[in-house]
């Protein structure tokens, strides 16, 4: 793996924390680094939840399973024993939830919803669906089974994109502010104390381009104004480089020797032909244009001083159940979970 310039690594105020949550620009692999942080976090014996807020079922598509319910459901062993179980919320769910856990209202709230009265009050009132979510993520967090000890280990929400994350963490003070006494308030109020406290840490994932890398450090810019804690950015598709370093700043000007390739691969049996030779040049050149460009972006992710720095591998041939345990081990590899290895 890359070993980054500077920053610390998964520390053990990170494995502290009991929310986990993971955001980073559309088309960085979030939801998949999601997964793979819970199950890394489940490692030898524990056991996490996996949450999604967006209504995409996008952990039941990597996990290979059905649609989630509104219900919590085991979907994973993880590795050295624990299991990771996933819950898909959903607003009205959660506001049905409300009603019948603050004012008795079960048959009262599903009639609410068949009037489209649920609807109505989310869009006059937006906060209030982002309440509603992170008040079910709170309430999984802060539960306690029948011996007072929490029923999760740590929880993981795959949360909105970087672009929305801060507002959709911190609308809460606003709710707060805006419903001054009742369950609503108190309910905000112990979203607002849970985000903004140590317990809760906030991931952003990136790949070492150049948008992706921007709007990363935005955020965790964004992050401290709000109060909230930047855990770690991890670099996700990380490729491997071929080349030596003495060689990367000359084949990246496109000064690449076809006539030693030719010789080297002759001297290993290989007789190619010239255009499959030029081919593997030009390939060259582009490879070492990309670790250029990928180690500009590592030193501008430095930059981001007290927020731990991982990474992960680009894997061959997509992602599936098989290609989340090989990314969970990366990260259990760089210390995250039970069973550490100190790099």
């Amino acid at each position: 793996m890359t070993e980054w310039a500077t920053g610390a690594g998964w520390s053990s105020e990170l494995s502290a924390a009991r929310l986990h949550v993971v955001s980073g620009k559309g088309g960085t692999g979030k939801t998949t680094v999601a997964a793979a942080l819970a199950l890394a976090l489940a490692s030898g014996g524990r056991r996490t939840l996996l949450v999604e807020v967006e209504g995409r079922q996008g952990i039941a598509q990597l996990f290979d399973t059905a649609p989630l319910p509104y219900e919590e459901r085991k979907i994973a062993v993880a590795p050295g024993g624990g299991e990771v179980r996933a819950l898909a919320v959903d607003a009205e769910a959660a506001l049905l939830e409300y009603f019948e856990l603050f004012y008795k209202l079960g048959m009262a709230g599903r009639t609410l919803r068949r009037m489209g009265a649920i609807e109505f009050a989310t869009t006059l009132a937006p906060g209030l669906r982002d309440v509603l979510l992170t008040g079910k993520v709170k309430e999984c967090v802060t539960r306690t089974g029948a011996d007072g000890h929490p029923v999760y280990d740590a929880v993981v929400l795959d949360a909105p994109p970087t672009g929305r994350v801060v507002t959709f963490l911190d609308v809460t003070t606003a709710m707060a502010d805006l419903a001054r006494s009742g369950p609503i308030h108190k309910q905000a109020e112990g979203v607002v104390a849970l985000m903004h406290s140590p317990r809760t840490a906030v991931h952003l994932v990136t790949l070492l381009e150049e948008l992706p890398v921007t709007e990363t450090l935005e955020t965790v810019d964004e992050l401290a104004a709000a109060g909230l804690r930047a855990g770690a950015v991890i670099a996700n598709q990380v490729r491997p480089q071929w080349l030596p370093d003495r060689s990367v700043a000359a084949a990246a000007g496109g000064r690449v020797d076809a006539a030693r390739i030719r010789s080297a691969l002759a001297g290993a049996g290989l007789d190619l032909p010239p255009d499959v030779i030029d081919g593997l040049a030009a390939e060259t050149v582009e490879h070492a244009r990309r670790i250029e460009s990928e180690a500009a972006a590592q030193e501008r992710l430095n930059s981001a001083a007290g927020v731990a720095r991982l990474e992960l591998p680009r894997l061959i041939g997509g992602v599936d159940l098989g290609t989340l345990y090989e990314l969970a081990e990366a990260l259990i590899e760089q210390g995250v979970g039970v069973g550490k290895v100190t790099a």
